[in-house]
């Protein structure tokens, strides 16, 4: 996949010497820089969609990316529901989509 990153950016300057660190999202090994969410990881690296909709199959990916809508949400080394938009990418981290997620996570509630 081609990288979407801004590495040169005019007011923060050279993003390209943070530290880097890598990460897993289904099985296949990502690189990401410390302080990037887990969304903004994926998308930089040009992974669209984070999960598939539970009952019709549709992909979904980033919507609001402040943590209001939870379509972002994906299991993080074996949690799940966890929102990608707000949580900081770790070294190692797995992350998974298309889980299953109960039905009152289904219905908007809390899981």
């Amino acid at each position: 996949m081609n990288s979407m990153r801004v590495d040169q950016h005019p007011v923060l300057g050279n993003m390209g010497q943070r530290e880097k660190i890598t990460f897993v999202f289904e099985g296949q090994q990502f690189t990401a820089y410390k302080g990037d969410t887990i969304a903004s990881a994926l998308l930089a690296s040009g992974v669209r969609t984070l999960r598939r909709h539970e009952d019709r199959g549709t992909p979904k990916g980033i919507y609001c990316n402040i943590g209001h809508c939870f379509e972002c949400r994906v299991r993080v080394n074996g949690q799940n529901s966890v929102r990608a938009c707000l949580t900081p990418v770790e070294n190692n981290m797995i992350v998974e989509s298309n889980v299953s997620h109960t039905t009152t996570s289904r219905g908007g509630g809390k899981v």
